[in-house]
C-alpha cells in the first residue's frame, strides 16, 4: 500500500536504483487524454543524472516507454503503465557498502523492517526512485493544462556557485530548497478537515526522498506575525479548501547524506528534484479535482450527465 499514491487519480511505483527498471501504473486518467511518449521528453530530462557539475555523473536517457493504457496516442481510460530501463547500472560501486550502514541513509531502517535490503545505492530509498513520480506527473500536468492550471517551481541554493564548487571540492554537499506555484486552481478544491488540500500537499512532497520540511503559504513565518498582517496574504488555501488565489509552497532538503563515500551521487537536491515538487503538486491537485465532482448533488448530476 505504501508504494500506491492518491485516491481517484492513483500512482503505484516500482523498481530499485540498480535494477533492471523503474516505472509506475497510472489509474485513473480519464479516456481520450492525448498522451505520446515524446511527452515526458521535458520533465524526465530536467531529473536526467549527468547534466551539471554537481549532479551525479550515472548516464540515463531516461525514456519512458508506454506499456499499456493508450492506444493510437489516446488514453482509453484503462491503467497506463509506464517503464524506464535502467542503463547506466554500477552495481560494483557499492560493493563495499554491503555489509555498512551509511549515516544518513535509509540503510539500517530498511534493514531493521525488512530483514533484508538492497544495498545497490539505497534500492527504492534512492533519489532514482522519483523517475516514476516524474512520469507520472506528466500526465497529471497534462490533465491540468486543459483545466488552465499550472504547476512551477524555483530553486533556491543559498550559496552561489563557486562556495558550492568549494563544497564539493571537500567532499562536502548543501541543504537547498524549492519553491512550487499553483496558478490558476479554482476555489472549493479541498476537503476540510482531514482531507485538506494543503495536507495533502505537504504530505505528498515531504514523501520526496531528502525533504525536511515543507512550508505553505507564509510557512513558519507565519509563527512570529500578528493577525492583522497575516490575514490579508495568508492565500491559496483557506480551511484546506482552494480560495482562487495562487498557491505557494517551499520544500527544504538536506544535503545529500553520501559524502566522502564510492558510488555516484549529487551535491545538492534542489536543482533536480524541483521538476519531482512539481509532479507530486500536480498529482495531488488532480485527486482532489477528481474527488471534487461528488462533493455537491449538482456536481454528481453534472458528472453523471
Amino acid at each position: 500500500m505504501s508504494n500506491t499514491f492518491g485516491k481517484f487519480f492513483r500512482v503505484t511505483t516500482f523498481g530499485e536504483s540498480h535494477g533492471k527498471a523503474m516505472g509506475c501504473v497510472v489509474d485513473g486518467c480519464p479516456a481520450g487524454l492525448a498522451l505520446d511518449p515524446l511527452d515526458f521528453g521535458a520533465d524526465m530530462a530536467r531529473r536526467r543524472p549527468g547534466q551539471g557539475k554537481f549532479s551525479s555523473p550515472r548516464k540515463e536517457m531516461d525514456e519512458v516507454e508506454i506499456l499499456s493504457g493508450v492506444f493510437e496516442g489516446v488514453a482509453l481510460g484503462t491503467p497506463i503503465a509506464l517503464l524506464v530501463h535502467n542503463h547506466d547500472q554500477k552495481p560494483q560501486d557499492y560493493a563495499a557498502l554491503k555489509d555498512i550502514f551509511r549515516p544518513g541513509h535509509a540503510d539500517f531502517t530498511h534493514q531493521a523492517k525488512y530483514g533484508i535490503r538492497d544495498h545497490r545505492g539505497g534500492g527504492r530509498a534512492s533519489g532514482r526512485e522519483t523517475v516514476a513520480r516524474v512520469a507520472a506527473g506528466v500526465i497529471a500536468k497534462k490533465i491540468l493544462t486543459q483545466l488552465d492550471v499550472s504547476v512551477s517551481t524555483h530553486v533556491y541554493p543559498p550559496l552561489d556557485e563557486e562556495m558550492l564548487q568549494h563544497i564539493v571540492n571537500e567532499k562536502d554537499s548543501l541543504g537547498s530548497s524549492v519553491k512550487c506555484e499553483i496558478i490558476g486552481l479554482k476555489a472549493g478544491i479541498g476537503q476540510p478537515v482531514f482531507g485538506k488540500l494543503s495536507a495533502d500537499l505537504m504530505g505528498a512532497i515531504a514523501s520526496i526522498g531528502g525533504v525536511r520540511g515543507v512550508e505553505i503559504s507564509q510557512g513558519i513565518k507565519a509563527a512570529t506575525m500578528r493577525g492583522s498582517h497575516h490575514n490579508p496574504i495568508d492565500k491559496g488555501v483557506l480551511g484546506g479548501i482552494s480560495d482562487g488565489e495562487i498557491i505557494t509552497l517551499q520544500a527544504h532538503f538536506k544535503p545529500p547524506s553520501s559524502i566522502g563515500i564510492g558510488g555516484r551521487h549529487d551535491a545538492i537536491i534542489a536543482p533536480r528534484a524541483a521538476v519531482v515538487v512539481e509532479a507530486m503538486a500536480a498529482l495531488v491537485v488532480v485527486d482532489h479535482i477528481f474527488a471534487s465532482f461528488s462533493d455537491t448533488m449538482d456536481g454528481v448530476v453534472r458528472s453523471y450527465k
